[in-house]
């Protein structure tokens, strides 16, 4: 296998197993701590208020990560936020409030570590030609994380209508286990070597290189940072990356727990919570796998139709969210019914329809900053994560507040607005491609094609 090929797949199997761990906290975390609460009336922390607090310190300390890797480098990166995650599932374990928030801190300043070091590795192992193959292959395989950890959650979690604690410690600490796998494959990535310079003015680079401005110092890499997120691009990318936010949040920490608070899907709705997630996850998966194996085919149309796709479809669940689910499911326990009999197949189906849309997105937005800006890709990647977190952070704070309605309505809003920057974007690239497409045709042409228009600019 290629070497370079094969980084990336040790890198999908590392994240495979840590977000296995953590993407199955996110979705029954606000359920567990739920019955934590109900078992220790000592213990006040809440689901909401710890993603918030996550990613708010994500959005904030991605701001520093760009610095931290041109000390650490990639794989240092991801092996420090890896480990933080780690610690934030053990302390589950030994549930105190005071514990639950001080370790949401870390992971947060650990994940800004771990996503933009991975940005950076994958855009390094990758070029014009297999960045799209490498961001669907790598977003499948991440994916999977989703299917397997709730479908083991859902095994547990069958015919209880309380999460009691053998329950609880026995998921805790397999996801432990499994996090600490991950940790094993971040461990066996291998170092890229750089290609010596031929000259002083041209640099031949060689597949393994890094590029020329990933080489800074902490400073001018957090300069850097700060010079592209003012580009016109960047900005509107902005919008996109912030839907992306904002629909993550919603869907790893609000709708599956909102399925196991609708008393009315049945004896089983907390099973449901799990099941939720392993829908998300085959969507997910399967927009990953579709966009990594057509990924040369897709790039030669653009990413704007796999966006527009993913807008239509998320749009579509939104409306079958709103007329299935009742209107204060994200508040708790509740026996009231929407405009129809909550149906736990529709809910599926919108868990589906949820992670399919989002693959949509996710793909093209990693296929997009790996391939324009594949000289600076650890700022790109530091400002993507930055934008998103901010953005989920803001969603879960107002998630223990604003009705389904509210939240669904700024949903639609934002996907529109995303969708248009993003196509925006991608349309001003390929404009400018053609114009350097013809500029190059020019300047071949053949000396006497030169004579004659210099003889009609004097005539």
């Amino acid at each position: 296998m290629e070497r370079r090929f094969f980084n990336v797949i040790l890198l999908g199997f590392g994240f495979m197993f840590v977000f296995t761990a953590f993407q199955t906290m996110g979705n029954i975390e606000k359920t567990i701590l739920d019955s934590i609460t109900q078992d220790d009336s000592s213990f006040t922390g809440d689901g909401y208020t710890s993603l918030a607090i996550i990613y708010a310190t994500l959005a904030v300390c991605n701001w520093l990560a760009p610095s931290v890797i041109t000390i650490t480098g990639p794989r240092g990166a991801m092996l420090i936020g890896a480990v933080t995650y780690l610690f934030f599932i053990v302390t589950f374990l030994f549930p105190r409030t005071w514990l639950l928030y001080v370790a949401s801190v870390l992971i947060g300043a650990g994940a800004a570590a771990i996503w933009t070091g991975q940005g950076n590795y994958l855009t390094l192992n990758s070029d014009a030609d297999t960045i799209s193959r490498n961001s669907g292959i790598f977003w499948a395989m991440l994916q999977c994380s989703l299917f397997f950890g709730n479908l083991f959650v859902f095994i547990k979690f069958q015919g209880k209508t309380h999460i009691d604690l053998e329950t609880r410690n026995v998921v805790f600490g397999a996801l432990t286990a499994v996090c600490a796998v991950g940790i094993v494959f971040l461990l066996l990535l291998r170092p890229l070597r750089r290609a010596p310079p031929l000259d002083d003015v041209k640099v031949k680079f060689q597949e393994t290189d890094v590029v020329s401005h990933e080489d800074d110092g902490p400073l001018e890499a957090f300069k850097g940072a700060l010079k592209l997120f003012c580009t016109r691009d960047m900005m509107f990318l902005s919008c996109t990356f912030i839907y992306t936010g904002v629909e993550l949040s919603f869907f790893s920490g609000v709708y599956s727990p909102s399925i196991g608070f609708t008393l009315s899907m049945g004896e089983n709705a907390k099973q449901l919570v799990g099941l939720s997630g392993v829908f998300i996850g085959m969507g997910e998966v399967l927009g990953g796998a579709l966009f990594g194996i057509l990924g040369s085919k897709t790039t030669r149309w653009g990413r704007d139709p796999i966006v527009i796709m993913g807008y239509i479809i998320h749009v579509t669940s939104f409306f079958l969210i709103f007329i299935n689910l009742p209107n204060v499911a994200p508040f708790g326990d509740t026996t009231e019914v929407s405009f129809i009999n909550p149906s736990p197949y529709l809910a599926m189906f919108c868990s589906f329809l949820l992670g399919f849309g989002d693959a949509c997105f996710n793909t093209q937005i990693y296929s997009i900053l790996g391939g324009n800006y594949s000289d600076n890709s650890t700022s790109a990647f530091a400002l993507f994560k930055f934008t998103q977190s901010l953005a989920a952070a803001a969603c879960f704070f107002y998630s223990s507040r604003a009705l389904l309605s509210v939240q669904l309505g700024v949903l639609a809003v934002l996907a529109s607005l995303g969708t248009a920057a993003f196509c925006r974007v991608e349309w001003a690239a390929r404009a400018r491609a053609r114009a350097a497409a013809l500029d190059a045709i020019d300047d071949k042409a053949s000396p006497a094609t030169h004579l004659a228009d210099n003889a009609l600019h004097y005539d």
